[in-house]
């Protein structure tokens, strides 16, 4: 895919998610869906006593939200490029820094930061370019936690020719290999945990560390 087919995209993805933010906060939605990848960034995130976060395609900012209530970071930062998700963030937390911008383009300088996390979104990432930018504004140490959508069965998986056109579900496989290729060493991979019946859901996090 080219630069202006990927903004093109990008485009795309935006308008769309600022038309469906309204029914983004629907309670079923976000408890069956949402919560568990949310509740598996947080447990990472309390694991490495991060401080300075950034929440990236935070969308209305639930997770964002949570992280500042029940992690007290020193920063959070929650940065997305629908101005409709932008919206209901900021009426719902005056306490996150909300920023527009793209995951593979982020608005901090080299090593800014101490986390970088993203739910339900990766899939809809150039995933190189943003990993890249994922490792550059982490300092040393720096964690990078990744809940995404992820191929159980080859069935499910997009052929390498149609990769990022228009999104991608990477193998368990090919996440390691993105984190490793970016720079990061992977310390945990495992499937999200959910509720037997949203197990249709097939959701991995990644986890890795800046060397």
């Amino acid at each position: 895919m080219t630069a202006a087919q990927r903004r093109g995209l990008n485009d795309a993805v935006t308008r769309m998610w600022g038309f469906l933010a309204p029914a983004y906060d629907l309670p079923f939605l976000q408890q069956w869906i949402y919560r568990p990848p949310h509740d598996e960034v947080i447990a990472q995130l309390r694991a490495h006593n991060a401080r300075k976060i950034a929440d990236i395609a935070c969308g209305t900012g639930i997770l964002s939200d949570r992280i500042e209530r029940e992690l007290n970071p020193d920063e959070i930062h929650g940065v997305d490029m629908s101005d409709g998700m932008l919206a209901q963030a900021r009426a719902r937390s005056d306490r996150v820094r909300w920023l527009r911008g793209p995951a593979e383009q982020l608005p901090f300088d080299d090593g800014a930061l101490d986390a970088v996390v993203t739910t339900s979104a990766f899939h809809f990432f150039d995933q190189p370019a943003a990993l890249r930018e994922f490792h550059r504004v982490l300092a040393p140490g720096g964690l990078a936690a990744v809940a995404a959508l992820s191929t159980r069965q080859s069935l499910l998986q997009a052929p390498a020719t149609n990769r990022w056109k228009p999104q991608h579900n990477a193998s368990p496989a090919e996440m390691r290999n993105l984190f490793e290729g970016a720079g990061f060493t992977v310390s945990d991979q495992h499937r999200i945990r959910r509720p037997i019946w949203t197990r249709i859901v097939s959701d991995l996090i990644t986890v890795g560390t800046k060397s």
